[in-house]
């Protein structure tokens, strides 16, 4: 069987590949050695640079915040005319799972318990030890987390969908190196990213089989092992493999949905049978609590009370975040073409959000207040032993526990594999250069590599050198983030200048005063079909065109007109010299539904369709009809236009 064409870009494809395999042989070959060095490392990065991590965050929390409500907000990201890829609930769900998905279920308890037996300071097992285990539980998996994954998102599908250029992370450079990006500057940059994304999905992989098979031990009494464990990871890959295999629209798209499905009604379970009325005070409460020091936490380094606490885990997560953030931003990227900055912001840093602290509340002060009102101190033992037992112990407590356990394995098990499917998907993005369609097969590979890795870190036990050696892998990202950033309002405050000096002008919306009233009425209401629509196109805008186009020849210029295209779409392109951006002018047939206060209201949705001749330009469709209109009409709205664009390069050169 012929396999279809590669799309690989093989620099990226097999430098990355490789310095996988290598990692993964000399952890293999050595773990102790392995895991103390990046450990030194480890240590010397929290000793020295913890205040650089936690500044980092703390301008990119500022930063996205910033983008939705500024005049960036309105910005989309794709052309003007275009609308997302899927629904709200749709996007809500592959951004749950690919996210945090997992994170939450083997942490939604064990975390606020852990907080509440050992605070970072204070008594533990107190009530204000419960209220203070709650704000760090919110602070860890609230705004920063997400606002991490969401800038890179918005860097990625900024640069890739408004501007043209590739969906990989070596795009969030061009502001700054420009074409350079395509050099090895972005093969190393995007090598990086393959490298965090396999070690990190492979990781969790290797670590998240522990709470699997820690909840069938508990169940069924299914040995903790090492062969069980391969064989989990196995099922994982494999399903992970078919659903990455079907594609992003079937795939990703439907498991999402179903976990996102069976995480509600686990939630809304455990909220109806546990201490209902305390957990709706206290969501309200930690929401309060957490709000209010919301300052005083991102800067907290606890310098005047120097200990491990906040190595071992504020910055910890802000490593993990930072490190794992080119995989869950370019997926984030990936499925939110069409929306504008100030949704985009809203959906991934409100939602998912939200839906994370009202989980936390949920399942950690149930737990707490097992433990605190209701007294059952061997819970918390059991907790501060085995983290990963942590979720199965605590559904014991509830009733229906056998059923709750299993659909509790089942989700985890669906979470390991979209964040495998998701990772895979992007990893072969990267390493195609950017390329959405790109054969199965590449895809495929990268997932049974992932599976792969897995295993041989699994049997070699060499996971925590590997997962520090991620977190480690957060410091020189965090400097890339920060120049990306800078890039990303550079190129947003050029868009936005663009956009001003667009519609500073009167908008020129229909023909000039010029033409008789009742050719204007006929032009307002009449309602043409696409031959209709194609015939103007091409016997009034496409002449119009090439009028201008032989002027601009004459003066000098490099102009080109395309066109008739399939749907009878034309354009008008000048080429400008140096960095200067070129023009371009066309005009498409667009299907709308006839208005209900046509005569023609009863007929059929297909015949009610009727076509718009509508002008777009390099940023998308500006949302008005030249149908109608005469060729000097048409001559003067493309030179408007060209003037606006030529004021625009002088203000911004």
């Amino acid at each position: 069987m012929k396999l279809p064409a590669s799309t690989v870009n093989p620099p990226v494809f097999f430098l990355s590949a490789a310095f996988v395999l290598a990692l993964v042989l000399l952890a293999f070959a050595a773990p102790g050695a392995t895991k103390s060095v990046f450990d030194a490392i480890q240590a010397w990065i929290l000793a020295t640079a913890s205040w650089f991590y936690v500044l980092t965050v703390a301008v990119i929390l500022l930063a996205v915040v910033f983008a939705a409500v500024s005049r960036y907000g309105d910005i989309k990201l794709g052309p003007d005319h275009s609308q997302p890829d899927y629904r709200d609930l749709t996007w809500f769900a592959m951004l749950f799972s690919t996210g945090m998905g997992i994170g939450l279920m083997f942490f939604g308890v064990a975390e606020p318990v852990m907080h509440f037996i050992q605070p970072p300071v204070g008594e533990g097992g107190t009530v204000a030890a419960a209220r203070e285990a709650m704000k760090i539980t919110f602070f860890h998996w609230g705004l920063h987390a997400w606002a991490i994954y969401a800038v890179v998102g918005l860097i990625l599908a900024f640069f890739s969908y408004r501007h043209g250029l590739p969906l990989t992370l070596r795009s969030a450079l061009y502001p700054l190196i420009g074409e350079r990006i395509n050099g090895p500057i972005g093969h190393a940059v995007d090598i990086f990213a393959i490298i965090g994304t396999v070690l990190g999905v492979a990781t969790s992989l290797g670590l998240g089989v522990a709470q699997i098979n820690s909840g069938l031990h508990h169940l069924f009494g299914v040995p903790v092992s090492v062969p069980v464990q391969i064989l989990l990871i196995v099922v994982a890959c494999g399903l992970a493999t078919l659903s990455v295999a079907s594609g992003l629209d079937r795939g990703i798209r439907i498991l999402s949905e179903l976990n996102l499905g069976l995480a509600v009604l686990l939630l809304l379970f455990v909220l109806a049978l546990g201490p209902t009325v305390f957990l709706l005070q206290t969501f309200v409460q930690n929401t309060g609590a957490y709000l209010s020091d919301l300052v005083y936490k991102t800067f907290n380094l606890y310098a005047y009370q120097p200990n491990d606490w906040i190595g071992g885990w504020t910055l910890f997560y802000w490593g993990w975040w930072i490190a794992w953030s080119p995989f869950v931003g370019l997926f984030i990227a990936r499925i939110s073409r069409g929306r504008t900055i100030r949704e985009f912001v809203r959906g991934v840093l409100l939602v998912p959000a939200g839906f994370t602290l009202l989980w936390m509340t949920v399942f950690g002060d149930t737990a707490i207040h097992f433990i605190l009102l209701e007294g059952m101190r061997d819970f918390a033992g059991v907790v501060d032993a085995d983290s990963s037992l942590a979720l199965f112990a605590f559904l014991e407590r509830l009733p229906l526990a056998g059923a709750t356990s299993i659909v509790a394995i089942a989700m985890v098990l669906v979470f390991f594999v979209t964040s495998a499917d998701s990772g895979a998907l992007v990893v072969d993005l990267l390493a195609s250069g950017g390329a959405e369609q790109s054969p199965v097969w590449q895809r495929v590979f990268w997932s049974l590599l992932m599976g792969t890795v897995a295993i041989a870190l699994l049997l070699a036990d060499g996971l925590d050198a590997l997962q520090t050696a991620t977190i480690a892998s957060a410091l020189p990202f965090s400097f890339i983030l920060l120049l990306a950033l800078w890039g990303l309002f550079k190129a947003l405050k050029l868009d936005a200048t663009k956009r001003r000096i667009r519609y500073q002008a009167i908008a020129r919306t229909q023909p000039g005063t010029g033409q008789p009233w009742q050719r204007r009425l006929r032009n307002i209401v009449m309602m043409p079909d696409l031959p209709h629509v194609q015939r103007f196109v091409a016997d009034v805008v496409l002449p119009a065109m090439r009028d201008v186009a032989a002027e601009l020849g004459r003066q000098g210029y490099e102009v080109s007109v395309r066109g008739p295209g399939e749907d009878g779409d034309v354009a008008l392109e000048v080429a400008h010299q140096g960095q200067y951006l070129d023009f371009s002018y066309a005009v498409h047939p667009v299907a709308e539904l006839r208005p209900g206060l046509t005569p023609e209201e009863s007929r059929h949705e297909d015949e009610r369709r009727y076509f718009r001749a509508e002008v777009h330009l390099r940023e998308g469709g500006q949302d008005y009809d030249i149908m109608g209109w005469s060729r000097e009409e048409v001559i003067g709205d493309i030179l408007d236009q060209y003037e606006r664009h030529r004021h625009y390069l002088h203000m911004v050169h």
